[in-house]
């Protein structure tokens, strides 16, 4: 079994009881995979975070090239740049990857959520620290770079808002002023744009990946045994 480097976060955290190998997350995060990939049974995984995260990827690589001075062109932004890689113990889809730069995108939701990580001196997220350790383990390269960005929210998750927002303040008929308030906080044009990218230089740490790997190996034991006893 093989684990989606975006998946580690879960199961690199710690267990509360010293006695314990694996935290109840991981448990539980075990637990759903089992019953995905033995019977079908899937935890439904949507959210207005996720979902504006696809729409906005290929605009978010734009954006970053832009302001960074990558040097992508626009054919290597629209088919070129993202693989999908594994190993024996990840597999992962990096959203760059060129001869010359390893990088990870994540699209920020709001500007309340993106500018305490723009003010911020180094990378406190500790899922996306173990993602782009398995990315750098899976691609060789000793450096990974974590860009965040701002763009707009699209157009369809912001009517979504507008009408989550009326439903709130039980409005049958639309309010422009809550219509407005609710683009406003979705459109980023306003913010500079180097002020809308934030990147991150992770280094390569050999250690936290063999310990990533040690933890893949009790969590595929552990996932054995939760399937034998579920298969009787």
């Amino acid at each position: 079994m093989k684990f989606r480097a975006s998946a580690l976060g879960k199961l690199m955290t710690n267990p509360r009881s010293k006695g314990e190998v694996l935290s109840q997350t991981t448990k539980d995060y075990l637990l759903e995979l089992l019953m995905e990939n033995e019977f079908g049974y899937t935890k439904e995984f949507w959210s207005k975070y996720t979902e504006k995260g696809k729409q906005v990827e290929k605009e978010s690589i734009a954006l970053a090239n832009s302001v960074l001075g990558w040097g992508l062109t626009f054919e290597q932004i629209e088919n070129d740049v993202q693989k999908h890689l594994e190993n024996d113990y990840f597999t992962g889809h990096c959203d760059v990857l060129t001869d010359m730069m390893l990088c990870e995108i994540k699209s920020s939701y709001s500007a309340n959520t993106y500018m305490p990580v723009f003010l911020s001196d180094e990378c406190t997220n500790n899922a996306y620290f173990y993602q782009v350790q398995a990315y750098m383990d899976l691609t060789g390269f000793n450096t990974c770079t974590l860009v965040y960005t701002l763009v707009n929210t699209p157009h369809e998750i912001v009517e979504d808002e507008i009408r989550r927002e009326h439903w709130k303040l039980q409005l049958i008929d639309e309010d422009l002023d809550v219509r407005h308030h609710v683009e406003m906080q979705h459109n980023f044009d306003r913010i500079p744009r180097e002020s809308r990218v934030k990147a991150f230089e992770i280094v390569k740490d050999e250690h936290i990946i063999d310990e990533m790997k040690d933890r893949v190996n009790l969590c595929r034991e552990y996932y054995e045994r939760l399937k034998r006893k579920i298969n009787g």
